[in-house]
């Protein structure tokens, strides 16, 4: 079969994101030490604020956040995308084998592939405060665990943006990623299910290697305009064009993208719940923190909204929102350990639907009578036990 690497350089990728990631706020060499050791700490303080507050409890002890610089994550998230994306290469290389010109088409479409994900990675590793990173390379044949992981810069820059506490920020942002980490240790067919989705998501494509390069050289170009017009007040128009998994969907994707979208919009609002909701006492500064975020979220400009657009990334603050309204409103009616029934198996995981009306999810799990006081049988429920 066809070397399916050949299909995305990726060694290309991590170089070119490496050279055109932006440059990180500057720092003194024992600021920079400070702010590792900080972020280090707090990632463990923050487990007890989780666990408290959630009532879901992980295995213990847990390997020290990473704490990465913006080429490291690159690296590691390069590493990651090979992982998600295999099944989707290994399909594409077959569609080549044998036809005519297909290892000119491999050798050349790999590198400007591989040049798109690389502009798209440096675009991102300016933006991401940090993430529990699923998806690793195998280790000496080994399958690996997810890893935390921590951007020091982007936190360092995003905090003296904000002029916000320091120790209250990195605390912030560590409560939230640590959240992450809880959900798929804590639930353990978690990260299996959602690998299953998007392997079929991927695998349900019909898009050709000369497709998929098309609509990558579209996100590459819009990422050059935004580093092009950066700092600029030019009108640029970002309600054009499908993003990009809008333009890769058929009927079958489209269904499995809708239940993705339910389940990311759970994880990142659960996040955002509990990140806010820890406390002053623990965050004296939170509320200060949350509106100033919230206001740097809606300030991006015309340049950034149109790539966010191209590549879907728009949806995640629209995630944000909803999903921490979902469990807002599940939590203020039944309290947090009926909510964690959420995490009792996929068939009690929200639909798209009843994210935005958690009555539909409290009546077919919980079976909570939703206005006319009539409790509806949970066809989702399997009958087992809260998942905390």
């Amino acid at each position: 079969m066809t070397d399916t690497l050949r299909l995305v350089d990726w060694d290309l990728a991590t170089a070119t994101a490496s050279r055109f990631a932006p440059r990180g706020p500057s720092v003194t060499r024992p600021e920079a030490f400070d702010a590792v050791r900080q972020l280090r700490l707090l990632a463990v303080e923050a487990e007890d604020h989780v666990a408290a507050f959630t009532g879901l409890s992980s295995p213990h002890p847990h390997a020290p956040a990473f704490v990465a610089d913006r080429t490291a994550w690159i690296e590691g998230n390069v590493g990651g995308f090979q992982v998600v994306m295999q099944p989707l290469l290994d399909k594409m290389a077959a569609k080549q084998v044998g036809k005519v010109g297909a290892p000119v088409v491999s050798a050349v479409g790999s590198r400007v592939t591989g040049m798109q994900v690389g502009l798209l990675l440096a675009y991102l590793s300016g933006k991401v405060l940090g993430q529990y990173e699923l998806f690793l390379p195998p280790k000496d044949g080994q399958s690996r665990d997810g890893r935390l992981t921590l951007v020091a810069p982007n936190i360092v820059g995003a905090e003296r943006q904000l002029d916000v506490d320091p120790r209250d920020f990195r605390l912030w942002v560590c409560v939230h990623e640590v959240t992450h980490r809880t959900q798929f240790t804590a639930v353990r067919w978690l990260r299996a299910h959602l690998h299953d989705e998007i392997s079929a998501f991927l695998l349900a494509s019909d898009l050709d290697p000369a497709a998929m390069l098309a609509r990558l050289r579209d996100v590459g170009e819009a990422v050059r305009a935004n580093m092009r017009r950066r700092g600029s007040e030019a009108d640029v128009d970002d309600t054009d064009g499908l993003s990009f998994l809008e333009a890769v969907q058929n009927p079958e994707q489209r269904a499995i993208l809708n239940r993705l979208t339910a389940v990311m919009t759970l994880l990142e609002g659960h996040g955002e719940y509990v990140m806010n909701g820890v406390g002053p006492s623990v965050i004296p500064s939170v509320e200060e923190i949350g509106a100033k975020f919230a206001e740097r979220r809606r300030g991006q400009g015309p340049a950034d909204r149109i790539v966010r657009k191209l590549f879907g990334l728009d949806m995640k603050a629209k995630q944000y929102a909803d999903g921490a309204a979902f469990v807002r409103a599940v939590v203020e009616r039944a309290g947090m350990p009926a909510f964690n029934r959420v995490w009792t198996s996929p068939n009690t995981l929200p639909t798209k639907a009843e994210i935005t009306k958690p009555e539909l999810w409290m009546t077919r799990v919980l079976r909570t009578s939703v206005g006319d006081g009539e409790g509806v049988g949970g066809a989702g429920q399997d009958g087992s036990g809260d998942g905390d």
